[in-house]
């Protein structure tokens, strides 16, 4: 059985303005964005969904907190025989073999040029491809945000959240 899941990462950017009000003022929250090239205060969202785009699994880490990280913290309950696709930023070779070895799932992750396991050009461009997936799926849960998310306390961010990926999870499962 051949199941395909994807695991990406996004940030919920807080900007500098949420450090002032101080629920994201530690430097735990305080995060790198590599592609934009510039530092945020806020939150990363691990979530793994499947290939029609049906979030399955999330979590909520601090800003600071590696691929990687996320990773170990999902608890990857899928059946055996799948598998996981994810960006280079997860790559961890002992992680890959060690879920392979005691949960029969998986890991298939995009390759960095200098890796030490490189696909065969026809593995990257399944990647790649369902990586545009990924990014619609991403684009399709961050707009149904406000312009700006009133939060408190950091729990009633997460809260907030959380709710946009539940309703995006029901109406992409149950609506037709």
């Amino acid at each position: 059985m051949n199941i395909c899941w994807i695991l990406f990462r996004c940030q919920f950017a807080t900007t500098f303005e949420s450090r002032k009000q101080g629920f994201a003022s530690s430097e735990d929250y305080r995060g790198y964005i590599a592609s934009k090239k510039r530092y945020f205060y806020g939150i990363r969202v691990q979530l793994l969904s499947t290939t029609d785009g049906i979030p399955v699994e999330f979590v909520f880490l601090p800003g600071e907190a590696h691929d990687t990280r996320g990773l170990k913290a999902l608890p990857l309950n899928l059946p055996p025989g799948s598998t996981v696709y994810a960006d280079a930023g997860y790559t961890d070779y002992q992680a890959e073999d060690d879920i392979q070895e005691t949960e029969e799932i998986s890991l298939a992750i995009m390759r960095k040029k200098n890796s030490l396991r490189p696909d065969q050009p026809y593995v990257a461009y399944l990647k790649q491809h369902l990586r545009h997936a990924i990014e619609t799926l991403f684009s399709q849960i961050t707009q149904r945000f406000p312009k700006s998310i009133h939060a408190v306390t950091m729990d009633g961010f997460l809260m907030k959240i959380a709710t946009f990926i539940i309703v995006h999870t029901l109406e992409s499962a149950l609506i037709v």
